[in-house]
């Protein structure tokens, strides 16, 4: 019985490298206590909210909160699954949040899943390079293109399948880039 838990749990995970991934939309944004649409009005930055970000880059500390929905998508003609994740958001390449979703995720052949994954990070050290700050404004710089320009963001995620009572990290990381 062990062995055929293992062979199902491989072929889930297995699937799971080939389904398709989307980060689908991101939602209640907070940057140091306040909703990312304080900040930005008609794709200009609203300096009269700055106060409290430059209050939280005095203090090294700029809290930024959220919820990404992950999409999943499974072409297969096999289930894919997991039992929990680690999870890496980059923009640009610089680290914005890591974390972890304890929380199983099952994608039946020719299905799609949206997985919510809570985002918590301090992003001073992001906010704080010059180069990453001067891109995240080239994004809301409304005079450079009628809509707001588009920033790379990278989402990786190392998937975890139980194996009797011990779990087992897959050796890499899927990676989606939006």
């Amino acid at each position: 019985l062990m062995g055929c838990g293992i062979n199902k749990q491989a072929k889930e995970l297995k699937a799971l490298e080939n389904c398709k991934y989307e980060i689908k939309s991101a939602d209640s944004i907070f940057i140091a206590g306040k909703s990312l649409k304080t900040f930005v009005n008609n794709g200009n930055i609203d300096l009269s909210n700055m106060p409290s970000l430059a209050f939280a880059m005095l203090r090294k500390n700029i809290p930024l909160r959220g919820v990404m929905n992950l999409n999943i998508q499974n072409p297969t003609s096999q289930r894919a699954g997991i039992n929990q994740f680690e999870y890496l958001v980059l923009f640009q390449g610089a680290e914005l949040a890591k974390g972890f979703v304890d929380q199983k995720v099952v994608v039946e052949p020719g299905k799609e899943v949206v997985v919510p994954v809570a985002i918590n990070a301090n992003i001073y050290k992001l906010l704080s390079d010059e180069k990453t700050l001067n891109e995240i404004m080239r994004i809301f710089d409304a005079n450079s293109s009628k809509s707001m320009a588009k920033g790379l963001v990278t989402v990786k995620i190392k998937p975890t399948i139980a194996i009797g009572n011990k779990l087992i990290s897959y050796p890499g990381y899927i990676t989606i880039d939006k």
